[in-house]
């Protein structure tokens, strides 16, 4: 796989002068990818994960774990990770020093994977705003089990300092609400705790990403499927795993993003034409609903062997929805982002919880979409958009958060002018580089073969 372009301070979107068509190759899962790092440093043996994402979230979570003492090799090329030397990790005789970035999963992976080791002393910070993010939930639920973690700022928030020697087991509470990733970094540690683990939500359960978590664990364990028993709907027991607690397959393989797949499947939405977004099935990961969103407004959505396929002729209405984004948040910005093409308004609720990821996204969308001259309510959990004519010549803020970028750079490739004269610019659109590096690579290689035509 080639770098990716660098990309301007300011980028300007040519649309698309005719339907996209061809087949595209998603970026492997970030969530998977920083899962399968997770449970491969815990097995007893080398461990190659195949199709992994190479992006800022998954090179931060890597250069931990090699800070940490295992051995992991990437191959970009052939989208191979490998980790090993795992007898040799958490034995470092001084304090370990991580560093997070804005990485969520990272970060709660990272705080339980080292609040869980039998030794060592453990600083974890990320950037001013992953240091505002929630992690009370997490950190209180591990304090529970046993863990010494240290708050070096706020209570409950980064940076931290763990004294590991371990987690006992037990009952234990974790709220979880303002972000899964916390109960998933709780729910994958659990079998390294002395005795079953049984832990209690509060306040719900996003369960495509708990679902997600609870399957690759059982991949990651050969023999002991039912080791995550569903007591009810907000009880998880786990039992206590063997020494180790993993024990892998020789090798992995991780499914394509279907966040960042969002993406791509509304861009025939947006200027006509079909795209297979290839090898993306159902399967792991709950984020696939957003192809059921599309198909209610109006897109064509078909399953085959090779992937799903998404298909729009432009003589077709394209209908405004009401989605409840609770379970698939992440593509939320993506219909929003693309809600003034719609007729009538787009109802968006169950968003709450996405004020506190790397921007607060329900207020920043608002934001961007008045200044593109669309109605918007807002309220703490909703984005009520009513369609009005898009304002040309506007330069979206980005917020530092990918999303913005991506999905904004969908609806640039509108052809609002009937002339291909761009119209929106993105503001840092290399913040795309957190999960998406070649994001604007590929959109720009499916523009030329447009314009080729």
């Amino acid at each position: 796989m080639s770098h990716p372009s660098p990309l301007p301070d300011c980028l300007t979107i040519p649309p698309f002068t005719g339907p996209v068509s061809g087949t595209i190759k998603l970026p492997g899962s970030k969530s998977l990818t920083n899962r399968a790092l997770l449970l491969a440093a815990l097995c007893d043996r080398p461990v190659a994960l195949g199709g992994a994402l190479f992006s800022n979230d998954t090179e931060l979570m890597i250069e931990a774990l090699r800070a940490l003492g295992f051995r992991v090799t990437a191959d970009e090329a052939s989208g191979t990770l490998k980790v090993e030397n795992q007898a040799a990790a958490f034995c470092a005789e001084t304090t370990v020093d991580l560093f997070v970035g804005l990485a969520g999963t990272a970060a709660r992976f990272l705080t339980a994977l080292c609040a869980a080791s039998p030794r060592g002393i453990y600083r974890i910070q990320g950037t001013p705003r992953m240091n505002e993010r929630p992690m009370k939930g997490l950190i209180d639920a591990l304090r529970a089990l046993g863990a010494d973690i240290r708050c070096l700022g706020a209570e409950g928030f980064f940076p931290i300092e763990i004294h590991a020697s371990g987690l006992r087991g037990g009952k234990v509470e974790i709220d979880a609400t303002e972000s899964s990733q916390m109960l998933s970094a709780l729910l994958m540690v659990a079998p390294l705790a002395d005795r079953a683990v049984e832990i209690h939500a509060i306040g719900g359960v996003r369960w495509p990403f708990v679902s997600m978590t609870a399957r690759i664990m059982a991949a990651f364990q050969p023999g002991a499927e039912d080791n995550v028993e569903l007591v009810n709907d907000t009880c998880f027991r786990v039992r206590k795993g063997g020494v180790p607690a993993y024990s892998a397959p020789f090798s992995y393989a991780i499914e394509p993003d279907a966040s960042a797949a969002s993406y791509y499947a509304a861009l025939p939405f947006v200027v006509g034409g079909r795209l297979c977004l290839e090898h993306l099935h159902l399967g792991l990961q709950g984020d696939t609903a957003f192809l059921d969103v599309l198909s209610r407004a109006g897109a064509t959505v078909n399953a085959t062997s090779g992937g799903f396929e998404v298909s729009y002729d432009k003589t077709q209405a394209r209908h405004g929805v009401d989605e409840n984004f609770n379970a698939f948040s992440d593509t939320f910005l993506t219909l929003a982002a693309i809600s003034p093409l719609l007729s009538g308004p787009t109802f968006i609720t169950g968003i709450a919880h996405t004020r506190r990821q790397e921007t607060d996204r329900v207020a920043g969308m608002a934001a961007e979409l008045r200044r593109l001259g669309q109605e918007v309510l807002e309220t703490e959990d909703t984005l009520v958009i009513t369609p009005r004519p898009l304002i040309a010549d506007v330069t979206v803020r980005t917020y530092h958060d990918h999303r913005f970028a991506m999905s904004f750079g969908i609806l640039g490739c509108h052809d609002l002018h009937g002339n291909g004269r761009p119209w929106l610019s993105i503001e840092n659109p290399g913040c795309c580089a957190k999960t998406f590096p070649h994001f604007f690579d590929l959109l720009e290689s499916l523009r030329r073969k447009v314009s080729a035509a």
